[in-house]
């Protein structure tokens, strides 16, 4: 099948949930994790006094090996000449050796083990997601993107409910703990993998390596778009929010709520399912309530500063209902913000032959804080003499300059 005849027919409903659903695996094995899971095991390791530092070092390295292995190993797939195809060989080896890193995380015997281990499972489970976001332009005609990535937007709320979920279901056991998300994913990849009319590439097709052109994925000139830049910094800063939100959940329950370590499962999974219920409404709503009016910037930033709000609430919290309560308030603004961001961005892109490069750019504003967050949070804990609720008003202030951040585009309204 030709890449012309690719995409002039449609995909069907049963590809598209084959492929929804191989998603949704990828989301939770890279979400469960950072949600629950490696906070416990630092904390198993260190004790809590020692937990974050750990802990930052940890997501940091590894939120630093997956915004460089995802462009990599994405550039690697697509060079790919495998009779099997280009994706799905990469989808395979990047869920085995992912699970395997994962594996390493949970048997880990000290934090340096940990590291080793995450960056290994952040490197392969980066090469599953760029060869499954590859199979959208390989194979859904451009009639059908908008609404096969709209389905897909809703995988990370889901993912995070189920990870949680899964975790809890198997806190009995570290070891399931960790394992049981990885299982679950190999059930809903493997389906579309062997389902796949993969993209097979000739020898004589494959692309020339260029370091300079590898090199040049990774920007795009501030000063030929300057609305592309501001885009950029309003969710890098949005981001980073969320990144103190979930990298350090555990830890504010225990410290600041005062929950048993024991019940930190059971409560996440509440706290995530509170919040992605929240995210899925207010990212349907938003959405169509941006494409109606035509207006993006107002979203964005009613969105960016009610998350800054949410997690200012959140950060004042002192029990429970209080904190569950600032956890849906922050699930709306991230169901508005993820809704309508991207779609801004798409319009401020000027230079059409490199949309997908500037994109892919645009992508790294969503995981360089997973690395700047942990890295800058035992700072402010240390000033603040340990103090999470000062952490989360820190993250909040972040969401409401990356408000401020969009007024500049000029491009869009």
């Amino acid at each position: 099948m030709t890449a012309a005849s690719r995409h002039a027919q449609r995909v069907s409903w049963g590809f598209i949930a084959l492929y929804t659903l191989a998603f949704l695996g990828t989301c939770l094995v890279l979400i469960a994790p950072l949600l629950v899971t490696l906070a416990l095991k630092v904390n198993s390791l260190v004790g809590i006094d020692a937990a974050p530092r750990s802990l930052s070092l940890v997501t940091g390295v590894g939120a630093l090996v997956a915004m460089v292995g995802n462009p990599f190993l994405g550039k690697m797939s697509d060079r790919t000449t495998s009779r099997l195809g280009m994706r799905r060989p990469w989808m395979a080896i990047g869920l085995v050796g992912g699970s395997l890193g994962v594996l390493i995380v949970a048997v880990a015997p000290n934090v340096g083990v940990v590291l080793v281990g995450w960056c290994v499972a952040q490197l392969f489970f980066n090469g599953l997601l760029a060869a499954l976001v590859a199979v959208l332009p390989d194979q859904v005609p451009v009639s059908q993107r908008g609404l096969v990535s709209g389905v897909l937007g809703v995988c990370l709320p889901i993912a995070s409910v189920g990870g949680t979920y899964v975790v809890h279901l198997f806190s009995a056991s570290e070891l399931a703990m960790f394992l049981a998300p990885c299982a679950v994913a190999a059930l809903l990849v493997a389906p579309f993998a062997v389902r796949l009319d993969d993209r097979r590439l000739a020898l004589s097709d494959r692309p020339t390596w260029s370091l300079r052109e590898f090199l040049g994925t990774f920007y795009v000139d501030p000063r030929r778009n300057q609305d592309f830049t501001w885009a950029f910094a309003s969710r890098f800063l949005f981001v980073t929010a969320y990144a103190f939100l979930v990298t350090y959940q555990a830890y504010f329950l225990i410290d600041r709520i005062g929950s048993d370590e024991e019940d930190i499962p059971r409560l996440i999974f509440h706290s995530t399912l509170v919040q992605s219920t929240a995210v899925v409404v207010a990212s349907l709503v938003g959405g169509r309530l941006s494409d109606r009016t035509g207006r993006r910037k107002a979203f964005v930033l009613t969105a960016s500063a009610t998350y800054g709000v949410a997690l200012l609430a959140i950060a004042g919290s002192t029990d429970w209902d209080r904190f569950l309560v600032g956890m849906a308030l922050a699930g709306l603004g991230f169901g508005v913000y993820v809704a309508v961001d991207l779609a801004l961005v798409a319009d401020v892109l000027t230079d059409g032959s490199s949309i997908a490069k500037d994109l892919g750019v645009f992508n790294m504003a969503g995981a360089l804080p997973f690395s700047v967050a942990p890295a800058v949070a035992p700072f402010i804990l240390t000033l603040s003499g340990g103090s999470y609720g000062a952490l989360y008003a820190v993250a909040g202030f972040c969401a409401l300059l990356g408000a401020l951040a969009i007024l500049p585009v000029r491009r869009v309204r």
